[in-house]
């Protein structure tokens, strides 16, 4: 049986010395437990082993684990989001990573108005420029993180991406540096003033991410052990690609 608490450790010294190996300090990586698929039970054990922060994919499973869990922890929605769906993320959410478009934006700030509440994003990088996965350009995150400026409900607060899977972590790293330069074109250009957060790396190659910069690794598999079929707990159900 997985013993999640020796997972945990496991991932959270593994964050430790990579961090340290690069200069940087461990406490400016926080985890996210990718927890798609995982049963309450299962959460709870994440939580008493020091979790805080839970990534979902899917709204319907997330509102019936938010409900069930009683503890104050964080969630983060980390798959894609349809417009549609808006309405209960604002109300289930404390960030939103995945905004790929002005229309998703703009139906994210109008229902975290009616509910009165400042929704953190990031904003979703197609770096790959495979069309199985979702997320916006180098070039359009520009114009779709200046959009986000303008709305009174919305908090942009940094860059997501997904390389594609690789068996061998370092040919996830060109992805990660693409994204760190990403981030540093945006605030050298003062389209925001930083310091931004970088979403990036998951169970298989969050250390090569930390190295380049990330600042939130959304790890599942590591955690919570791998599920039946082709999916995984990272957030790439069938084959490694979202849904």
């Amino acid at each position: 049986m997985v013993s999640i608490r020796e997972n945990v450790l496991r991932v959270r010294e593994a964050i430790q010395k990579a961090a340290q190996g690069v200069g940087r300090k461990p406490d400016e990586i926080r985890l996210v437990a990718a927890s798609k698929t995982v049963d309450v039970d299962r959460i709870r054990a994440a939580i008493e082993a020091g979790i805080t922060i839970f990534g979902e994919n899917y709204v319907q499973e997330a509102r019936k684990k938010i409900e069930a869990i009683e503890k104050p922890v964080l969630w983060h929605f980390i798959g894609h989001l349809q417009s549609n769906k808006a309405k209960y993320a604002v109300k289930l959410f404390e960030m939103v990573q995945s905004v790929d478009s002005i229309g998703l934006a703009e139906e994210l700030n109008r229902r975290a108005e009616r509910v009165d509440r400042k929704i953190k994003v990031l904003v979703e990088v197609n770096l790959s420029g495979e069309s199985s996965k979702w997320g916006v350009t180098e070039e359009g995150s520009v114009s779709l993180i200046c959009r986000i400026n303008e709305l009174e409900n919305l908090r942009f607060r940094g860059l997501m991406t997904m390389p594609p899977y690789f068996d061998d972590p370092e040919e996830s790293r060109p992805y990660f540096v693409r994204l760190w330069k990403l981030g540093k074109r945006v605030v050298d250009e003062k389209i925001h003033p930083g310091p931004l957060e970088l979403s990036m790396g998951m169970s298989n190659d969050f250390l090569v991410a930390i190295q380049e910069g990330a600042t939130l690794v959304r790890v599942g598999t590591a955690i919570f052990g791998a599920r039946p079929s082709t999916d995984t707990a990272d957030g790439y159900p069938d084959g490694f690609e979202r849904s």
